[in-house]
């Protein structure tokens, strides 16, 4: 039996980052496993550290009478499984970040909670009260009893934390594992005694996808999201790793799920940047999915309308199989009808309305038809550009082929190299005086839709209009219910949601995305144009969509109109090949933070330098350093370095190299290597 114990310190510090050895006192033989949270002595007197075992061996690593004793196994602390020990090791190597960091993430309970009690919702009235009881609520616009009494004449009985959820619309991915062919391959692995992890963007998590897995699996399927206490999630991750669950839902954290035989995990709507992590370690769900699959055998499914650049290239060298569906998810459904206006051409006009001359015409037909509409505001996440009104040219670094970004200072600066030159008076290429910031907001929109259109009843979704709890819901289930002609907003409105009597698709300032400081800037603008215009006539009224954009020609607007993802993809991965951007290469930054200024410049120079010193194997080129597109959080400085390479595995050397610089104490390093 094994006499002592590598534990990994649960406190959060680079210092103490690495593997301490303890022995195991004779009363806890065989109790001490690994995945156990234990209390150690650490340092002089009586100190203690909570600490997690990682490994038992035999042998000591160094002078037995020199080796402290565990103290005891930590009260009301939660063992992890020895598969996601390994999981959290590979995480800390790949993305840079502490074991603590690490294993806090497939552990995301530290200590028990009081057991949630399980409880269900029986309909005991009749069909024909029950019925009754719901045009009731119907007439009352009571939503919520009506979605619960729907779901109950359905079922007879459903457990209550299912009735509870405030959840919208399924999406096509999931809809399509119901349907033949796919659904063939998660019934194969149920069979099999396998589970299976189904993970979605939060936002799109559905009411209606649990119910029809409910309905077919009864119990054994379950849900984990941000709506839950710490309670739930813990009732139902010891659900599931005693055996009881078969099917886990959930956004990027039901990941985690200890499932004993984990056999399948799909990740719908793959290319969403929900799935990457914002914190160390800055990991992303489709990577980690991917690696626990690795040591067992099962499958990691890809869905989405509009894979990543990073998944197709993958597809296409051999690393993925690609399988396409040739239909939408409602059947008979065609896709709509899509124009695309240049607003150049309506300026010359003299239109200077935000709404084309194309867009008012057919929004003026949708409400007479008495049918709805969205609005779609490409905005949210992306910094303001500079651009010229007459011409459409947007000011680019000539260094990184990205928007320059204007800054208070009056500059427009690159915040990739850090390039900067004042602000044109005029436009370069047409000499044009009509230079400006693109800036509009869902706030105006709104009012300028009510200006033009008297008594149009609209419904905005934004930031300010759903930072209450329940805020997207009540937004949705108003718009779903027929309580608005126009439904107005950014990135959040066009995720998966499926509204029958919406025929038209308005999308406004495509261009803002486009002209994101990102390498990926193309590539998200076409996900979300081809979302957005996939929002209209998805049953059997037809649709159409109206994008506005200065740059008609852009490849990005052109593949999203047309809905042809191939033709997008062809233009975009030469430019990946050309830049050495991902996937045709591997990057990895550096963002450095510290109360100082000066200390932050310094450091990330230092950082650079090092590199450049320890240049081995497969060249890194560097780009910065720099500051990013927020140069100062919460009073904290941040600097960038950009690091390119051919080979994945010398980033990771490059890291692990600069996690020995000693820096300041006031400094902070992060590494992201799946930006």
């Amino acid at each position: 039996m094994a006499q002592f114990a590598d534990i990994i310190l649960a406190e959060q510090s680079e210092a103490l980052d690495r593997t301490f050895q303890y022995r195991i006192p004779p009363e806890l033989q065989g109790v001490v496993r690994q995945g156990s949270c234990v209390d150690v002595p650490f340092g002089r007197g009586n100190s203690r550290k909570q600490g997690y075992v990682i490994g038992l061996t035999d042998t000591p690593s160094f002078e037995v009478s020199k080796i402290k004793e565990i103290a005891g196994l930590t009260e009301g602390a939660v063992r992890v499984n020895g598969e996601l020990i390994g999981l959290a090791a590979w995480m800390r190597q790949q993305y840079g970040s502490t074991m603590s960091q690490a294993l806090k993430m497939v552990l995301p309970v530290r200590t028990k909670v009081r057991p949630v009690i399980r409880r269900q919702i029986d309909l005991k009235a009749d069909a024909d009260t029950a019925r009754a009881a719901l045009e009731q609520c119907r007439s009352k616009h009571q939503k919520a009893k009506v979605r619960l009494l729907e779901a109950l004449l359905a079922d007879g009985t459903l457990p209550a934390t299912l009735a509870a959820q405030k959840l919208n619309i399924g999406s096509q991915t999931l809809k399509a594992l119901e349907r033949d062919g796919l659904i063939e391959i998660r019934e194969s692995f149920l069979r099999r005694g396998k589970q299976v992890i189904l993970l979605i963007p939060e936002i799109s998590l559905t009411y209606q996808t649990v119910m029809r897995f409910y309905r077919r699996y009864g119990d054994r399927v379950s849900i984990v999201n941000s709506r839950l206490s710490e309670g739930e999630r813990y009732e139902q991750f010891q659900r599931a790793k005693r055996g009881e669950l078969d099917i886990m839902i959930g956004p990027r954290s039901a990941l985690f799920t200890p499932f004993p035989n984990l056999g399948l995990i799909v990740i719908d709507e793959e290319h969403d940047m929900a799935y990457k992590s914002e914190q160390a370690p800055r990991y992303h769900a489709r990577e980690v999915a991917i690696q626990r699959m690795k040591e067992r055998d099962g499958l990691v499914l890809l869905g989405s309308a509009t894979p990543s650049v990073d998944s197709y290239y993958a597809a296409e060298q051999g690393a993925y199989r690609l399988f396409t569906l040739k239909e939408r998810a409602v059947h008979g459904s065609i896709l709509p009808k899509v124009w695309v206006e240049d607003l150049r051409e309506e300026l010359k006009t003299g239109n200077k309305s935000i709404f084309s001359r194309r867009l008012q015409a057919q929004m003026e037909q949708c409400l007479q038809r008495g049918e709805q509409m969205m609005l779609f505001l490409n905005r949210r996440g992306y910094a303001g550009f500079v651009s010229c009104r007459s011409c459409g040219e947007a000011f680019m670094c000539p260094h990184c082929d990205i928007s320059l970004t204007s800054h208070r200072s009056g500059e427009l600066v690159c915040h990739y190299c850090g390039y900067r030159i004042p602000i044109p008076r005029v436009c370069p290429s047409c000499g044009s005086p009509y230079i400006a910031g693109f800036g509009l907001g869902t706030q105006k929109v709104e009012a300028l839709t009510a200006q033009a259109f008297p008594g149009i009843r609209t419904l905005r979704m934004d930031y300010d209009t759903t930072s209450g709890k329940g805020g997207h819901q009540a937004i949705l289930e108003a718009f779903a219910a027929g309580e608005a002609d126009v439904l107005i907003g950014t990135q959040m409105i066009v995720k998966g949601h499926d509204f029958p009597n919406v025929t038209l698709v308005g999308i406004l300032a495509a261009d803002l995305s486009l002209n994101g400081s990102d390498f990926r800037a193309s590539e998200r603008t076409f996900q979300l144009l081809t979302q957005a215009a996939g929002r209209a006539g998805r049953a059997e009224r037809p649709g159409q969509v109206v994008i506005q954009t200065y740059q008609p020609d852009h490849y990005a607007i052109r593949t999203a109109a047309e809905q042809d993802y191939e033709a997008f993809y062809q233009e975009e991965i030469p430019f990946r090949r050309l830049m050495h951007y991902p996937p045709a290469g591997a990057m990895m930054e550096i963002l450095v933070t510290s109360p100082s200024e000066r200390t932050a410049d310094a450091v990330i120079r230092q950082l650079a330098e090092c590199i450049r010193r320890r240049q081995q194997g497969a060249p890194v080129q560097l780009i910065g350093p720099g500051t990013p597109a927020v140069g100062k959080i919460k009073d904290q400085f941040r600097r960038q370095l950009i690091c390119k390479s051919a080979d994945a595995g010398q980033l990771i050397r490059v890291r692990e190299a600069l996690e020995q610089v000693a820096t300041p104490r006031d400094c902070y390093i992060q590494f992201d290597s799946c930006l």
